[in-house]
Order: structure tokens, then C-alpha cells, then sequence
């Protein structure tokens, strides 16, 4: 089985030479265990069954199509996700709202996993990274994962407190049923 994960610092990946991340445990989400000192989330939702669903949910996670599809305004400097590539998503309501800028940090490739982690720049309220992963199991069922570690970057996000990862919780659930949408 063939396997591609790439990252940050492989042939090709820093080609773009974009805005430092704000974080130094970089590509952190494709290891364990998440670095301390921050908020962790790990949520995981069954999309379907099958390779015709995984592959649905492959090419609209890694198109941003789920993100725009779950209300997030999304700008992107590639049609899809890869190492080096920067990403604004945004929610806006009126006049107010609130653009977190990242990069992509790793992508993986292969028979049974897509998905990629983006990281966040200055500027973006928190500090960390978020893996999206649709993977297909040996039982044919598909599943979507969300894992993130996030801290405060500003004032309102401090100010926020515990109510910043119950939000993030809820959006890694509504990004669950929204692919399972998507894909289904």
C-alpha cells in the first residue's frame, strides 16, 4: 500500500515562502501525544460505508469544499490543500467577523486516509494547529477526525475562556455532519 504524507520542509513545500506560523510544535497533530500547555479536541464522527464514500468525503475535505460548505468563508492560494499553502477562513455576519489566517503543515495520501492539518499565522485569534482525517477502515465504515491543540492569540479569545472549545467542539461536530452530507 502506498502511502504519501507530506510536509512542511519536504522537496517542494516551501516553495511559497509565506508567513511564519505562530507556534513552534509544527506537524504536532500527525504525531502523539499533542504538546502541553494547550486546549486539546479530538472528535471523531462515522461519515458512511464504503470506498465510493470515502472518496466523496476525500475530494471535499481536500478541496475545501466541507469548510465552505459548513458557512466558513474560505480564501486559499491553491484549489486544494497542500504543504505551504496558505488559507484564510472566515465567519462573517454584517459588518463583524472574525478571519483566522493559516498554513497547511502536512497533507497524507493514500488507500485509506486523506486529509491535512493547517496551522495557524499571526493574526489568527488562536495558536495551534487542526488535523482534518477521512479515513476508510478495514470494516468498509468511513470516519472523519478532527484533532486540534489551540491557545488564545488575542484579547477576545482570552477573554472568551472555556467557552472557545466548547465552539470548537460544536464545529468539529457540525463539519462531521456536514461531510456526512457531502459524501453520502
Amino acid at each position: 500500500m502506498t502511502r504519501l504524507i507530506r510536509a512542511l520542509g519536504d522537496a517542494g513545500a516551501d516553495r511559497r515562502g509565506g508567513a511564519a506560523l505562530s507556534y513552534p510544535e509544527v506537524g504536532a497533530t500527525l504525531r502523539r501525544p499533542l504538546p502541553a500547555g494547550y486546549h486539546h479536541l479530538h472528535r471523531t464522527t462515522r461519515i458512511g460505508q464504503g470506498r465510493a464514500v470515502f472518496e466523496r468525503a476525500g475530494a471535499a475535505l481536500a478541496s475545501w469544499r466541507l469548510h465552505r460548505r459548513s458557512g466558513m468563508r474560505v480564501e486559499a492560494d491553491a484549489p486544494h490543500a497542500e504543504p505551504g499553502g496558505e488559507v484564510s477562513v472566515g465567519r462573517w455576519a454584517g459588518r463583524f467577523g472574525v478571519e483566522a489566517p493559516c498554513t497547511v503543515v502536512w497533507t497524507v495520501a493514500d488507500a485509506s486516509r486523506t486529509g491535512f492539518a493547517y496551522g495557524t499565522r499571526p493574526g489568527h485569534p488562536e495558536r495551534g494547529e487542526e488535523s482534518f482525517v477521512v479515513e476508510l477502515r478495514a470494516d468498509g465504515s468511513v470516519w472523519f477526525t478532527v484533532t486540534a491543540f489551540s491557545r488564545p492569540a488575542c484579547w477576545y479569545t482570552r477573554l472568551a475562556g472555556p467557552l472557545v472549545p466548547v465552539a470548537q467542539g460544536a464545529y468539529a461536530r457540525h463539519l462531521g455532519r456536514t461531510l456526512r452530507r457531502l459524501a453520502t
